[in-house]
């Protein structure tokens, strides 16, 4: 999964003395975290100590994969990212952010 390069400095902190297997981010019971309450769990709480505006782990998603392909990211690369089994599924969900075949505007500009 591709991240920014300033994330790797505290990704690395957050590895440090756990071993390969390890959780990087339990939950309570040291086990996977459960989907979040959307008002009440950890990553509404995580947002609003943040001072993010409220969003959701798919706004974070789907934010993430519209930025790879502004970026120009090969769309089976994001496709790969986002775990669609197909990159025509990545088409039809992000096609209105690809260059169209008109001069290489994108859809929705002037």
């Amino acid at each position: 999964m591709p991240l920014p390069e300033f994330l790797l400095s505290y990704l690395a902190r957050q590895c440090e003395g756990r071993a390969r297997d390890d959780l990087l981010f339990p939950g309570d019971d040291r086990r996977h975290l459960r989907r979040p309450h959307p008002v009440s769990g950890w990553f509404a709480k995580a947002g609003a100590e943040s001072g993010v505006p409220r969003t959701t782990p798919y706004d974070l998603r789907h934010s993430a994969a519209s930025l790879a392909v502004s970026a120009g990211a090969n769309v089976n690369a994001v496709q790969k990212m986002l775990g669609h089994a197909l990159a025509a599924m990545t088409l039809d969900i992000y096609a209105d952010l690809f260059d169209d075949d008109t001069g290489g505007r994108r859809r929705g500009s002037t």
